[in-house]
């Protein structure tokens, strides 16, 4: 059996003590845009379901003035019964248990992009003509609303498992595998599906150890005494799944983005999670099977965060694996220079919507598409980007296309 963290194991000297760095993610438009486009939440109802009458009634007028009458009809009728869906789909998901975010701001976010293409093809109908034009309105509708409907009540409640090997020169030849089970970017809301489907895979799956890269509470929810109480519930259900299931033996966690995660330092206290800030520890698993786990703070300014991986890993004795925490999968190049052998991270959700053939949208990280999810090698270091299991917070829309959510389960092994 594998064994606890010896209180003697050797610890580097941490600034565990210091809140969150100032984060230049706050600063980028991506997040600016979140922000701004979040502002409907804080509306009366009334309001909103005006500001959307009014816009669909300007793709309306837009046809009025480039077909016919009958047509223009058509075509607002044809919007308001679609974004009706729309309202009815994002209002069913708190009930489903499957998201918990404000209605209004990721209505306007979904209703945008459709509004706008019904608009083009109005100047589209003097050459195609209006009854195919209004046709490809129904179709693109049509289709944005089963996508809608796939992203938003089915792929985010499929959380999957998977599963990676990784063979490590230091583990002695013979000794039996380490099981590591990392999880990232949980962005609580509410206790839901995922999170009663993460409990039940943890329990299953029986891992050495369970490794946690950051984002524990959704950013619409960060001062939300209900969502963080549910986010302690479910870390305290990790510790709980493992030690039920005879498991070894711990969990580790460094903390995610500082807006999400700016004061969720406090969830951990008094639980049997080890959460590394900026320091190194050795974890002994017995069988001559041992692990450095590096955990660093993330300030997404990869130049700050270079110097202190460089500093923690200065510390960290020489033929020991090394397996890095870190939110972010900015730091690849430095790790690998550094000799990290396995770098575990999140961040990126995996765009959370991809599209076939070109991927992630949107990753939030300055590498843009560069490690946008999955294994990749740079030099002997392994980096894996977890599609993580939340959503993004604020305005953004809680869906999920073509990136279900995923826990994976690393199993290290003796060299043959």
């Amino acid at each position: 059996m594998a064994e606890r963290l010896a209180p003697g194991s050797e610890v580097a000297s941490g600034l565990s003590a210091h809140p969150l760095p100032a984060d230049v993610l706050e600063k980028r438009l991506f997040h600016r845009v979140l922000v701004l486009s979040n502002l409907p939440a804080a509306w009366p109802p009334a309001v909103n379901a005006l500001l959307l009458l009014v816009a669909i009634g300007a793709v309306g007028a837009v046809w009025w003035g480039e077909a016919e009458r009958t047509i223009a009809g058509y075509v607002t009728a044809a919007l308001v019964l679609f974004a009706l869906a729309d309202v009815y789909i994002l209002r069913s998901l708190p009930r489903l248990h499957i998201s918990f975010g404000a209605v209004a701001p990721q209505l306007f976010v979904l209703e945008a992009p459709r509004l706008a293409v019904s608009a083009g093809l109005a100047f589209v109908s003097p050459f195609a003509g209006p009854v195919p034009a209004l046709a490809s309105v129904l179709v693109i509708n049509a289709v944005a609303l089963a996508a809608l409907v796939w992203g938003a009540l089915l792929e985010p409640a499929e959380l999957r498992l998977s599963l990676a090997t990784l063979p490590v020169d230091s583990f002695p030849s013979g000794a039996p595998p380490l099981r590591l089970l990392h999880i990232s970017d949980i962005h609580v809301e509410r206790f839901g599906l995922r999170e009663a489907s993460l409990l039940e895979l943890v329990r299953r799956t029986n891992p050495d150890l369970v490794l946690l890269t950051g984002d524990y509470v959704n950013l619409s929810c960060v001062d939300d005494p209900v969502a963080r109480a549910h986010a302690r519930q479910l870390l305290a259900g990790l510790c709980d799944g493992v030690a039920d299931s005879g498991a070894p033996r711990g969990v580790f966690a460094v903390l995610g983005s500082p807006p999400v995660d700016r004061n969720s330092a406090t969830l951990f206290d008094g639980l049997p999670i080890r959460l590394l800030r900026n320091e190194a520890v050795t974890v002994e698993q017995g069988a001559g099977r041992r692990l450095r786990l590096v955990g660093l703070d993330c300030s997404h300014d990869p130049e700050r965060d270079s110097v202190q991986l460089e500093r923690v890993v200065a510390d960290v004795p020489s033929g020991v694996a090394r397996v890095l925490l870190y939110h972010s999968p900015e730091l690849t190049h430095v790790a690998a220079d550094l000799g990290i052998d396995l770098y575990l991270c999140g961040h990126t959700h995996g765009g959370q919507v991809r599209l076939p053939f070109y991927g992630a949208l949107v990753t939030s990280s300055r590498l843009g598409k560069r490690y946008e999810m999955g294994y990749c090698r740079e030099g002997a270091t392994h980096l894996y980007v977890s599609r993580g299991i939340g959503f993004e917070g604020l305005a953004a829309p809680r869906v999920r296309f073509l990136c279900p959510p995923e826990i994976i389960l690393w199993t290290l092994t003796a060299p043959d």
